[in-house]
């Protein structure tokens, strides 16, 4: 089952318009063209549901604002669709929790999830089903155990309907190394941004990887060898939703 095609490292990431050079991997935070530093200071707090709207906030633009990055990102080695399927994910969600007004972190989970799964392809879909264990683990607010739960369970559900493995160059290689690390940050009983600054760093790691990867799974696999040394795009965007946690 199609999860997202492949993205040659060599190119700059199609460096979008208004924003700076980056690294080849795109796994640099923008905002308005500029880098943004990880939150310092207090990190005792789970998220409650203001916390998990900025979050998401954060992400949501980050998605809409390199959603041409995206797309020529697919377009070396898929379809050139993600960029456009991922933007209008993420104007529905906006649209459901605008409507909505969750107050509760499962709450604005819950109105990505729909969101996601209102929208066409395959890659949208399978991240509203990942987001819908947010939804169901979260309550009021989300703890690093809460996040963990939930990272596992959607990973477990993506992989039962997409049938992707680690390796094989697809979302899953972000979201199976991040899955492990909020286990392990919730088992050390951290808190929750700093479970999620973990499940970012690992999850960076495995997009990195995907690089090295020969496809043999999703968009990237149609095109054999020419998608080696080529970063994962949906692996990418797993790695920017944790990332965005960690600044909340």
């Amino acid at each position: 089952m199609d999860e997202r095609g492949g993205t040659p490292a060599r190119t700059p990431a199609g460096t979008a318009a208004g924003t700076t050079a980056r690294a080849p991997d795109g796994l640099a935070l923008l905002e308005d063209g500029r880098e943004v530093e990880p939150l310092r200071g207090p990190r005792t707090a789970d998220l409650d549901g203001r916390r998990t709207r900025a979050w998401w906030r954060g992400f949501s633009e980050q998605v809409r604002s390199r959603a041409d990055e995206l797309t020529e990102l697919d377009r070396l080695s898929g379809d050139g669709d993600f960029g456009h399927n991922l933007s209008a994910a993420v104007r529905s969600a906006d649209e459901r929790i605008r409507q909505g007004r969750p107050y509760t972190a499962g709450g604005v989970f819950e109105a990505v999830s729909l969101g996601f799964l209102d929208t066409g392809g395959t890659s949208g879909p399978l991240l509203g089903m990942w987001f819908r264990e947010f939804a169901r683990e979260c309550g009021e607010s989300a703890s690093a155990q809460d996040l963990a739960r939930a990272a596992r369970a959607g990973l477990d559900c993506v992989q039962r309907l997409g049938g992707a493995q680690p390796g094989d160059k697809t979302m899953v290689d972000a979201m199976d190394p991040a899955a492990r690390a909020l286990e392990d940050a919730a088992h050390a009983g951290v808190p929750a941004v700093s479970a999620l600054s973990a499940a970012y760093r690992a999850a960076a790691d495995g997009v990195r990887g995907t690089q090295a990867s020969r496809a043999t799974r999703g968009r990237a696999s149609y095109v054999g060898e020419a998608a080696r040394g080529v970063v994962d795009p949906g692996a990418l965007v797993v790695a920017w939703f944790f990332e965005r946690g960690t600044v909340v």
